[in-house]
């Protein structure tokens, strides 16, 4: 069954997914904005959105679907999709060419099948539960043994002004702990980059299900662990990625780097 959902995740992926290349080469539509002035949604982000919905409906149409832009379906199958149609829609307003179309597919609680496709790169990331992690069919493998120190971290922030607040605050705190941080917009793409080892390891807080559950299945079979500052599972409250030892010294530094970061806020506030 996994392998029918992979088949079925990677069409739609690259159907959306040249679907949004060629709107912005053709400058259609219009951009407005969704939970701050920041946070940019397009009529691209729609538009693959129902590709993908159509898509899977037409193959599987008793399945449950979840979608970044809307999407609610309510299916019997037991099988559950997560969409995001454009992950990283603000690089895509910008032409940045590092964004993603992000689908997983969960059977009875669990993630069984995760495909993130950068359209511009024509990146391919792709994993199943216990099947390995691949890009462009190539296996994947997170870094290994590389300390805190070294370790060069992705990371994002959030679009409302009081989140980027706190984010700022605690990257502040953790930069001097690291070798170095990236922002690079995608939050999906973050993760495929610790599971193929351009980054070590990533954290992010304010996500999304649709933003995280197709990359988190990417990173654990690549060899990587997702968890919690506490070492729960990976929520909107926090994502952090890495290899196991890793996830959990990085989350050890995000603790203390929040918790000096609160003290900072509230003693700046007297």
């Amino acid at each position: 069954m996994n392998d029918e959902l992979l088949e079925l995740a990677v069409a739609l992926a690259r159907t959306a997914g040249a679907a949004t290349v060629a709107m912005r080469l053709e400058a259609i539509g219009t951009t407005t904005t969704k939970s701050s002035d920041t946070d940019p949604v397009t009529e691209a982000d729609r538009h693959a959105e129902q590709l993908i919905t159509e898509g899977i409906l037409a193959v599987r149409p008793t399945d449950s679907i979840v979608g970044e832009e809307g999407a609610g379906v309510e299916g019997t199958s037991g099988v559950e999709w997560y969409v995001d149609p454009i992950d990283g829609t603000a690089n895509y307003v910008y032409g940045i060419p590092f964004y993603a179309v992000s689908i997983a597919a969960e059977v009875d609680g669990n993630i069984v099948v995760g495909v993130v496709y950068n359209p511009e790169s024509d990146e391919l990331f792709t994993a199943t539960r216990g099947g390995g992690a691949y890009r462009n069919g190539v296996p994947l493998s997170v870094t290994t043994n590389v300390p805190l120190g070294k370790a060069l971290v992705g990371t994002g922030f959030g679009y409302k002004p009081e989140d980027r607040a706190v984010d700022g605050a605690v990257v502040a705190e953790l930069l001097p702990r690291i070798r170095d941080l990236r922002r690079l917009g995608s939050a999906a793409l973050d993760l495929c980059a610790v599971a193929m080892g351009r980054f070590d390891a990533y954290f992010e807080t304010g996500l999304h299900v649709w933003d995280y559950a197709a990359g988190w299945l990417i990173v654990e079979e690549a060899g990587g662990h997702c968890q919690t500052v506490d070492g729960g599972q990976p929520s909107p409250q926090m994502m952090i990625a890495a290899h196991a030892p890793l996830a959990k010294d990085l989350a050890n530094a995000l603790k203390l780097a929040q918790e000096t970061a609160s003290v900072e806020s509230r003693v700046g506030t007297d």
